[in-house]
């Protein structure tokens, strides 16, 4: 079996900056503990696999299944390699369609291109506050002796959000080196996903950035996802309620970066924008 197979650079237009994922397109369906092979053998943050589903192919369908998988395990939403995958399709495989509609287990997700960009159409994931007392040791674990200003939830992604306290310098949260042991040793909750550390942006100056984070996510066999698309339709959902603002630009600041645009509609959804850049193109022989 040959499958072909790309690694594209989601959430900037920069070779080896954003975030990695790699993206195979896929005739038929295939065994489960298959696609969990590749994405271990890939061992990027997330592997994508595009299906044709009804379409006659990648070049004239609108319409593709699209599953995610990390090292470890399958996960529900991956905005990145959603990003990733509508890169391959509208850029890769020349896709006629203004808009390609994905199947997946959260839902239909809708991308376009918008000038440079990708825009995707995501739900929105509202956090809950969280009482930091019960996960102090966790909080401990993941920010040390930072400040925090607020603890939240959402349970739909299973993602803890600490905000640092917004006397905080940026350079406190890049500096965040938590140990992935550490964090799965002092969960006692049971219920994460990921943590998404978050700090108020410096809005009035260039390039105008609302929020930065981080993103981490050992328990999914992730220690720190470098742009992770889904945090931010938890991010979106708490920032826009902090700033009053339905319009945000925001910047995940791994080492490697990455820059989404967001922007929460009248109906409740999200849209996420990015950029991607295709790096390598092959076939997987199996």
């Amino acid at each position: 079996m040959e499958i072909p197979i790309f690694t594209v650079d989601a959430f900037t237009n920069v070779p080896f900056k954003g975030n990695p994922a790699a993206i195979c397109l896929i005739e038929n369906e295939l065994q489960d503990d298959l696609y969990q092979s590749i994405a271990a053998e890939m061992n990027l943050s997330d592997t994508a696999f595009i299906t044709k589903r009804n379409s006659v192919d990648f070049s004239s369908g609108s319409r593709f299944g699209l599953r995610w998988f990390t090292p470890t395990c399958e996960v529900p939403l991956c905005g990145h390699a959603t990003l990733a995958s509508a890169a391959v399709l509208f850029y890769m495989k020349k896709n006629i369609n203004p808009v390609l509609v994905f199947e997946t287990m959260s839902g239909e997700l809708y991308v376009r291109q918008h000038e440079e960009s990708l825009i995707m159409d995501f739900p929105l994931n509202k956090p809950d506050p969280q009482d930091q007392h019960e996960i102090k040791d966790l909080l401990k674990a993941i920010v040390g002796d930072v400040p925090i200003q607020d603890v939240c939830y959402n349970p739909t992604t299973r993602n803890l959000v600490i905000r640092l306290a917004d006397t905080c310098d940026r350079s406190e949260l890049t500096s965040l080196k938590p140990e992935e042991k550490a964090l799965l040793k002092n969960d006692s909750t049971g219920k994460m996903n990921g943590a998404i550390v978050t700090m108020k942006g410096a809005p009035n100056t260039q390039p105008g950035y609302d929020f930065y984070s981080r993103y981490f996510a050992p328990w999914l066999g992730v220690l720190e996802d470098p742009v992770c698309g889904s945090a931010h339709t938890v991010l979106a959902a708490y920032w826009s309620e902090k700033l009053n603002k339905k319009k945000m630009l925001a910047y995940q600041c791994s080492s490697r970066g990455g820059e989404l645009g967001l922007e929460i509609r009248d109906d409740g959804r999200l849209n996420i924008s990015g950029r991607a850049k295709v790096v390598l193109r092959g076939t997987l022989n199996i």
